[in-house]
């Protein structure tokens, strides 16, 4: 055989080994694939995209142990959601909790971590300097506030309450306190259309069937009902 025919054998049958190597490397790869996109939907709410609360919790202390005091807690909860659901179905209840997802992220930012943890409240956790929190929640409250377009063209007035806590107010970066504090808070403010700010007061607040009772007395942004 001449060196020439050799060489080209040789050629040829590394060429095989590399091709069939590369078939178990591929599959692999696909699966890997397919196994990013089901544990990436295990973390996000199917509904609205938002990470669902487990998710959300380990995104949200690494924010708070990470930038401490520069941080907000914030809950959100759809006023009159279940009206919505009995006056025009479901799929308009769905499009409302999705716009209201929507508005949420866009208004967090990219960094922040966002929650669905119930079926109409959702939580965000975000770096926030104190100087500029009631511009901020002042717009958000605004962005909720917004009517939702649906399918077809029909639009729905929609309200929600807002309730907002940071580590330097209420004096603790645990995440549970924090939320706790700014569930209060929402409270206090519950259908008024404004943002309310948890004072101190608000982690001593007891809860009343499941929720905590607001208190009177805390600061307020936003525009009226």
């Amino acid at each position: 055989m001449s060196s020439l025919l050799r060489v080209q054998g040789r050629i040829g049958q590394r060429t095989l080994l590399l091709t069939t190597a590369a078939v178990p490397l591929t599959g692999w790869a696909v699966h890997a694939v397919a196994l990013h996109k089901q544990l990436a939907a295990t973390r996000k709410d199917p509904l609205t995209g938002l990470l669902r609360r487990d998710s959300y919790t380990a995104c949200a202390r690494r924010l708070l142990a990470r930038h401490g005091d520069d941080t907000a807690v914030v809950i959100v909860d759809q006023d009159h959601f279940k009206a919505v659901n009995d006056t025009l179905g479901h799929p308009a209840g769905d499009a409302v909790l999705a716009t209201t997802a929507a508005r949420l992220t866009a208004w967090a930012g990219p960094r922040a971590s966002v929650g669905r943890i119930g079926g109409d409240e959702f939580a965000v956790v975000l770096t926030m300097p104190a100087g500029r929190l009631e511009q901020r929640l002042a717009q958000l409250v605004r962005m909720l506030h917004s009517p939702v377009v649906l399918e077809g063209g029909r639009a729905v007035d929609v309200a929600a309450s807002v309730g907002a806590a940071t580590p330097h107010t209420v004096g603790s970066r645990d995440l549970t306190a924090l939320q706790r504090a700014a569930d209060a808070a929402l409270y206090d403010g519950k259908h008024s259309g404004r943002a309310v700010v948890a004072s101190p007061a608000h982690t001593t607040v007891p809860s009343t069937n499941g929720r905590r009772a607001g208190r009177p007395g805390t600061a307020v942004w936003g525009r009226a009902a």
